[in-house]
């Protein structure tokens, strides 16, 4: 299939799903418009104080693995709370809620998940989530900023160690923001982001073990601190490579993105990728509600208690007709 009729399948698939383009109220539908620019690609230009940051994490993230058998269950439970906390800052806030306003949540929910973001450290949530329209709106391009069609260590970790293809600050600087702009919970993390950072990834899943439970500070930093935080980043960063090169392909075939329910499971739900890069407005970016999907779950329940609200769906019947008319026939409706 030639990329020009690629492009016509995608702009077909999502005239005629409709649903997408009625309920998507943010820049994250697939722009056919856009081309590549001719002639050579711009030469790629390593930044290398993350080159040095990241090799440091993931010695320490190694180093931590080796003292585990030392912490106490108490640290390890600390852990996998820090972890869970961490990674529902970006798929439940960052990615779900301020990227494709896909349900609405209350200042205090938006608090909590502010937090749980500057624990995961994934740059500021203004930053993730303009850099995930750009994502959406021009996938697997020059403008893409973890371009997959770039390899899967592109994809994964070596698009945070170059700078940006200049396509990716072109196509973002033109996004309409204001509605992140509007929000006092995300740019009060904005103005204090280094500080909430330091504070929220490192210290505290760091100091808490120590004062409560007389934990080393050795484990406590290796252990709930670097060792969670490099977990959680490729955990997320799996959704960028690994669930856009393997998996099958139920909703759209002319994409990339797949369905991949080991990124699902590490993810907390991430991983049904080729449905939500068919309907990225779908709060819980998957056919299949909670399944394999601890943030849809954690959704439902600040819906339960009143937090949280106005949830998107998409309708089984527009699912269905979609698969039917661009899916890789693997569909089986659950």
């Amino acid at each position: 299939m030639t990329a020009t009729e690629n492009r016509h399948l995608r702009a077909a698939g999502h005239q005629n799903g409709g649903a997408m383009a009625e309920a998507s109220t943010v820049e994250d539908v697939f722009d056919d418009t856009y081309r590549e620019k001719d002639g050579p690609k711009p030469a790629m230009r390593l930044v290398w104080r993350n080159i040095i940051l990241m090799s440091l994490l993931h010695v320490g993230a190694l180093y931590g693995l080796l003292l585990l058998p030392s912490a106490s269950a108490s640290t390890l439970a600390w852990t996998a709370a820090c972890y869970l906390f961490s990674a529902l800052g970006v798929t439940a806030g960052a990615h779900r809620l301020w990227s494709h306003r896909s349900y609405k949540a209350s200042f205090p929910l938006r608090v909590f998940l502010a937090v749980a973001n500057s624990m995961s450290f994934q740059n500021d949530i203004f930053e993730w989530a303009r850099d995930h329209r750009v994502h959406h709106k021009f996938s697997e391009t020059d403008a893409d900023p973890h371009n997959a069609k770039r390899g899967f260590f592109f994809a994964h970790i070596g698009w945070l160690l170059v700078r940006k293809h200049p396509d990716v600050i072109e196509k973002g600087g033109k996004l309409d923001l204001s509605d992140l702009k509007a929000d006092e919970v995300v740019m009060f993390q904005r103005r204090h982001y280094k500080l909430s950072v330091v504070t929220l990834c490192f210290l505290v899943p760091t100091l808490v073990p120590w004062y409560f439970w007389g934990e080393s500070l050795v484990v406590g930093y290796f252990v709930p601190g670097l060792l969670r935080y490099s977990v959680v980043l490729n955990a997320s960063w799996l959704v960028n490579s690994a669930a856009h090169m393997w998996g099958n392909r139920p909703y759209d075939a002319t994409i990339n993105p797949r369905e991949n329910p080991v990124v699902a499971f590490s993810a907390v739900g991430e991983g049904f990728h080729n449905y939500h890069h068919t309907f990225p407005f779908d709060y819980a970016t998957s056919e299949f509600g909670c399944r394999l999907n601890l943030t849809t779950a954690f959704i439902d329940l600040m819906c339960f208690l009143g937090l949280a609200g106005d949830r998107k769906r998409v309708s089984k019947d527009t699912i269905l007709a979609r698969a039917q008319r661009t899916g890789d026939g693997s569909h089986k409706s659950g």
